[in-house]
Order: C-alpha cells, then structure tokens, then sequence
C-alpha cells in the first residue's frame, strides 16, 4: 500500500510556490487511492469482471512515488536540505501503528479459530508482516495466510527507506548554487526506473519480480518522475490535461480487467500528470466526489483489514462464504478500519509532540515493532495443544501417529485398514467437516489458469520461491493439479533437506508430451501444449537436481496421435518423452502415480452420512486406473525415472477410506486436502530416496 489513508504530506511550505508542483493535498489523488482500493478488495472478494483488481496495488505504488518524492524535494527546495530524521519518523507513525494492530489482532484471530496445524505457519507471517520481511505472491481468493497481503507493505518499506537518500544525494551532488538540481535527480530516476522494469519484464531471470521491491520500483519511478515534472505539467493546456486524466482513468480499469500491470501503473501516471494542471474537465470532477473522498480516507486501513476478515471467515462461518457473503465481509472490514484512522493512526501520525521530537516518533514504531515481533516469535514456537478431548475410539491412536508424521508405510498400512472398518466420523475430525474443501495447496495460488500461455504467469507469482528458497539446490514440482496437490507434503521435504521448490503447475495440464481436449472434449487443448513446453524451457535453464512431476489419469488418449497403440500405450509413450526431457535438463525425473479419484463429493458424502462413513469409501478398481498405471510405470522406468506408487497411502487392496485416521482425505471428488499431503511428508521424503 501507500504511506497511509493521506500519503500527500500536508506541510506547507515557507514561500508560495507554484500551484501543482509542490506536494499539496490533492483531492484526485485522494479519490485515485479510492478507486485502487475498490479494485483490490473486488478482486479479493472474487467480484466477477475484477479477477484482475490486484492491479490497485501497481496504482498505490505509482501514487507513493509521487507523494515520497514530492515531499522529498518541497524540503529541499524550501531548505536546501532533507532531515531524513524527520522523513523517517512521519513514515514511521503513519504505517507502524496500524500495521501492527492489524498483525496483532489478526494473529489472535487466527488462533482461536485456526487449526492448531496452521498456527505456526501464521505466526511466522505476522512475524514477516511486523519486520517488514514477507515476501510472497499476491493475494488471491483461496490464499490461506490472513496476513498474506504484507507483501505490499514490505516494497513500501524498502523502497520508502531508499527513495529518499537516492533522492537526496543525487539532486545535491549536481547542485548548483546550494540549490538542489531537479534534472540531476530526474536522470537518476530514470535510470533506476528503467533497470527496475527491465528486471520486471523478465521473470525467469528474476523469481521474486511479483513481489520484490527491486522489481517493483520502476512503479513508484513513474509517480516520482511525474512529481519532479509537476511544474511544467501544471502548464499543460487544459483540454489536453483533461483528456490525459480520463485516458488514465480508463487504462486503470482496464488493466483491473486483464490483470494487465503495465496499463494499471501507465494509467494512474497519466491521471496524477495530467491533474497538475487542474482540469475543470478533467477525472478529478468525478474522484472528487465525497464518496470516494471518504473511502480514500480510510484506504490504507481498509486494505490492512479486509484480507484477515476475508481469509478468517471459513473458520469462523464453519463454511467458505459465498461471493455475495465475501463482498458483505470486505464493506464491514470498513467498520475496523474507520476505527482504525480515528483511534490509532490519527492520534499518533498527527501527535504534536512526536511531530516536533522525531526522535520520539522513530523510537515508539521500533518499539511497536519489536513487541509484535517478539509476541509473533513466541507464537510460532508454542507447542501445539493437545487434541480436545477423546474421539472415536477406531482413530484416536492412529490420528496422534499421523499428526506426527513419523510413521512408515507398514503402520500407515494398519491406520489404513482400521480406518477402512470405522463407520463414524471422528468427533476431532481434520480439518473439520465444514471447513474441508478450504484445505487446499498453500502454494499461493502457483496452479495457472486454463488460458495461461506462459511460465512466467507461475514466476510472477512467486512459484520458484518455495521450500528453503535460499537453497542452491532446486527441485521441480510440475504437473496438474493433481501434482499440485502434493505441494503442502514436497515443501516440508523441501525445507528440510535445503532445497528450493519451483512449482510449475496448471489446471488440466499434465506433464507427458501429449495434447490433451480442452475441458475433456476433443478441442485441443493448445494453451497447455504451449505452457508445458515453456516450462520444460525453463526447468532446462534451472538445472534442477530432481522434478517431480504428477498428472490425473484422463479417460481418453492424446489427440496428436496419428496412429494409436492404445490410449495406455499412447500416454505412456507421451510419458517418455517428458522424462527424456527432464533427464537432458540433468535432474533426476520422479513420477508420482495418481492417487484415487472419488467420482464423488467426499466432503458432502461424510455430511449425508455421519454415521455410516463406509457409505463414502473408494472401490480401489474404479478409483484408480491400475493398468494405465502398470504400463506407465514400466516404460518411464525403463526411460530412467523413479516411480513413486502412492497407492499404499490411501487404500487396502480393496477400499480407499474416505477418512484416514481421523483426517478428512478428499476435498472434492478427486483432490487431497492439505491436511492429509501435509500429513504424507515423511513417506514422501522415503519415497524420493536421496
């Protein structure tokens, strides 16, 4: 976000200067902010038409730049001089307080109505989220860390702490005459700006482009170019100016609704350039309505609550809230945040006393940081509490074994076959019945939708940055969704043995070289073929040391076949051509068998049948496609790849249970939930050897 609800500094100067070239509060602006935030929260609440709305953060980071740099240079024209002292402390009361509010009470939330599993994993991002160190994709619907949204604040942070120095140094190294040069500092600008989006525009070279400050300070380059030419633009002929603005204006809406970042970023340039001059025509007759004046006001707040409120409410409703419901949420998140700009950030960023002792200022936003840190570091290193109370007495025992995750396949084999004879669910079921199909892949969302064409959609969210992400040995998970699935298991691995995970996944596109139909029809499925081809281009350039790769067992056979042996034979030879692929890149191919597919809702199975679970079991010959897998199985092997049979995992040679040892298995008809793959990390790391 920016640097608050008002990022224009309202200081006036000594002398008058010229009308738009010093920061003042500008009203556009301030509606500008409004309009970036409806996007973000739209987008986070799943509106349709605003699955792009992320974009307003790109307009918050053009509009930071200019107000930072705004302020920079009306202290250095005004003084000849820049007390970073002070610039640091007004910083520092405008963002730590509320921030830290937000941190600390969502980490309470998450607490109390989380799952003990996850509570450790949501300590540690409030920990991030206080130290302004996460880093991460940005948020989307279906994210499981409340606090996931930081990742905007910690690029504020950084460049907020450099933007000024660069600024200074460089208008007062060329100054002339104990006057600071504004061209000096443009030239400067421009040269960072320039490296910045270079970096951006190239996100297999640069992983951590979605969410890095580096990479993302080209944003706030163009607000702050824009500041340092406001004087001249304030003389831009009227008709142009307003022309400038509604342009703008519409190139923001429609990077919200592509996604798009550069038309977002281009878009609110052009409506903060051309309001230097003051349209009377202008975008600013319609962001200077009172509406979104007020919602400009709260912006900052709103966005630090709306994600909490939105990724807490499955735990609390007992259900993932509907689109209507979500859209509810995000308005009452208004409530917290009103209260937020009146109780908390007004009181302290305008507190006269910390205002004319900076020193004060930057030493109680150390102070609030380092307590939430410390409580936040504490959190993530409590033990986690004891299972409430007794359950069932056929899945107690084995629920302890598997929550553990120390166990080998022979004793998961006997958990498996208790649980296979249960007929009741488990009164400490996990995750808890209503809360199943939100226990998906915590991987930020690395599974590219169908239309995608291209890897660098998965790097731009931050895909090659999982496990131990400063590793120097990589490891590859690709596939579908069905390899997606075992992202929450691979991580841990990952973590333990030191290697970074790339996640190169994409809904209904398997790994082996064959065309598959879109949507199961006969259409090819030609932005698959393109991503997979891509992404095995890049898995080449990484030079990973393994790639685990998994795929669902489709019913029909590749469509690029001309003269077929046999839809078995057929993907398995498509098969082959994948693992000579990933053997070329020199890594190590593993094939994980597809695990069983339910042809079922599991999750509404168990609620129709609380008392005959059995009711919901898999019949092993119709959930797995055994001979498919005999035939894949030998030729990929015979190729030189590592075959993973999970079968053992999930069933008898008879049933797959629906619960295993008091964990819920299927989250839909045909996915593990997070809690069992979470659970399945230790016969994993078994089963990739070393």
């Amino acid at each position: 976000m920016t640097g608050g609800t008002h990022l224009l500094e309202r200081a006036q100067p000594r002398t008058a200067p010229a009308p738009a070239a010093t920061p003042v509060f500008r009203r556009d602006v301030q509606g500008l902010r409004a309009v970036a935030v409806l996007l973000l929260v739209g987008s986070a609440t799943g509106v349709g038409g605003l699955a792009g709305g992320g974009t307003g953060m790109d307009v918050f980071f053009v509009i930071s730049g200019f107000v930072l740099t705004g302020s920079v240079f009306l202290e250095l024209r005004r003084d000849g001089r820049v007390s970073l002292l002070r610039f640091y402390a007004r910083r520092a009361t405008r963002l730590v307080p509320a921030s830290m509010v937000v941190v600390l009470g969502t980490l309470l939330a998450a607490w109390h109505w989380m799952p003990p599993a996850d509570r450790a994993a949501v300590s540690r991002d409030a920990l991030a989220a206080a130290t302004a160190t996460m880093t991460g994709p940005p948020v989307e619907p279906g994210s499981l860390s409340p606090l996931q949204h930081f990742w905007s604040l910690t690029v504020i942070v950084q460049v907020g702490l450099v933007l000024p120095v660069l600024l200074t140094v460089a208008s007062l190294a060329w100054a002339r005459r104990g006057r600071p040069s504004g061209p000096a500092a443009a030239a400067v600008l421009t040269v960072v700006t320039a490296a910045s989006l270079a970096v951006w525009l190239q996100p297999a070279a640069y992983p951590w482009a979605a969410t890095g400050a580096a990479a993302r300070a080209w944003e706030f380059g163009v607000g702050a170019l824009i500041a340092l030419g406001a004087r001249r633009l304030a003389g831009l002929p009227a008709p142009l100016a307003a022309s400038l603005t509604w342009l703008g204006l519409g190139t923001v809406l429609a990077g919200a609704a592509t996604g798009q970042v550069l038309p977002a970023a281009a878009g609110a340039g052009l409506v903060i350039a051309g309001g230097c001059a003051r349209p009377p025509r202008g975008a600013r007759r319609l962001l200077r309505l009172t509406p979104l004046q007020e919602l400009g006001r709260v912006s900052f707040s709103w966005y630090l609550w709306h994600w909490p409120i939105l990724a807490l409410a499955p735990y609390v409703l007992g259900h993932p809230p509907t689109t209507p419901a979500r859209v509810l949420l995000a308005a009452a998140a208004l409530v917290p945040a009103a209260m937020s700009v009146a109780a908390v950030e007004n009181r302290i960023h305008l507190h006269r006393g910390l205002r004319r002792r900076p020193g004060r200022a930057l030493a109680l936003g150390g102070s609030l940081v380092a307590v939430t840190a410390v409580l936040a570091l504490v959190a993530a290193n409590l033990p986690a509490p004891a299972a409430p109370g007794p359950g069932a007495a056929t899945v107690r025992t084995p629920a302890d074994v598997l929550a553990s995750g120390r166990f080998t396949v022979a004793r998961l084999q006997e958990i498996i076959r208790e649980s296979s004879t249960a007929t009741a669910l488990p009164r400490d079921l996990t995750p808890a019945l209503a809360r199943v199909r939100t226990s998906t892949p915590r991987d930020g969302g690395c599974l590219a939708p169908p239309a995608s064409r291209f890897v660098s959609d998965n790097i731009r969210r931050g895909c090659e940055q999982h496990g131990a992400v400063a590793g120097h040995r990589v490891v590859v998970l690709f596939g579908d969704s069905h390899a997606q699935q075992w992202f929450d298991a691979l991580d841990v691995v990952a973590r333990e043995r030191g290697w970074r995970l790339v996640v190169f996944t994409k809904a209904d596109c398997g790994p082996a070289l064959g065309t598959v139909g879109r949507d199961g029809g006969t259409e090819p499925y030609v932005a698959c073929d393109q991503w997979r081809l891509r992404a095995l281009d890049r898995i080449r350039q990484l030079r990973p040391v393994m790639v685990v790769m998994s795929t669902r067992n489709r019913e029909t056979g590749p469509l690029d076949v001309a003269v077929t042996a046999g839809r078995d034979q057929d993907w398995a030879a498509a098969w082959a051509k994948t693992v000579s692929r990933v053997k070329q890149a020199g890594a190590r191919p593993v094939v994980i068998a597809d695990t069983p597919v339910a042809h079922r809702d599991v999750p509404g199975c168990l609620a129709a049948y609380p008392a005959a679970v059995n009711r919901c079991h898999l019949d092993v010959f119709r959930s797995l496609m055994l001979p498919r897998q005999r035939i894949v199985r030998a030729v990929v092997q015979a190729h030189g790849a590592r075959v993973v049979d999970s079968t053992a995992w999930f069933c008898t040679p008879l049933i797959c249970p629906a619960v295993i040892g008091g964990t819920v298995v299927y989250r839909d008809d045909n996915h593990l939930t997070s809690a069992y793959a979470r659970q399945l990390a230790g016969v994993l790391n078994e089963a990739l050897g070393e």
